[in-house]
């Protein structure tokens, strides 16, 4: 049961709700013609190309992209130079670019819904086990970037 509990499942999770919410609830709201299509697609590009990016990032250094799984080595270079925590900005970036995409103007509070839930369950724990494993590294690597952006 503990593969429920990853990153995609919540944003699958998120994704379904707001398609739900757009398909039978949208009492006709929508965000405008165009822009919100055009800005819907280029923040889901982004959350992938992000995401691609750390990804790959992770595996030239040998670790883990797993959560809750103990990292090997600590990722400071490439895209997490930027933001701690990429791969989770990309999932927020997706969330955001469909609801607005979709016109699923009722979702909107599913964005920081979805932020605060990957904080509690995957960014503290995953960064108080860095903080224990790379003491003075990790002090110095969060003095300099910032969680999300």
């Amino acid at each position: 049961m503990k593969w429920l509990d990853m990153p995609p499942v919540w944003l699958a999770g998120a994704l379904g709700f707001a398609w739900w919410q757009k398909t039978y609830f949208s009492l006709g709201l929508d965000f405008g013609p165009g822009f919100a299509d055009f800005l819907g697609g280029i923040l889901i590009g982004g959350g992938v190309i992000l995401m691609a990016l750390a990804i790959h990032e992770m595996r030239r250094h040998r670790t883990t992209i797993i959560p809750h799984q103990s990292a090997d080595r600590l990722v400071s270079s490439g895209i997490f130079k930027r933001s701690r925590n990429p791969i989770y900005l990309g999932d927020v970036l997706i969330l955001s670019g469909f609801i607005l995409y979709w016109d699923a103007v009722l979702s909107l509070p599913l964005i920081p819904i979805f932020v605060w839930i990957l904080e509690k369950r995957f960014i503290e724990p995953e960064e108080n086990g860095l903080r224990r494993k790379f003491v003075a590294e990790f002090t110095r690597y969060s003095q300099q970037t910032r969680r999300w952006l």
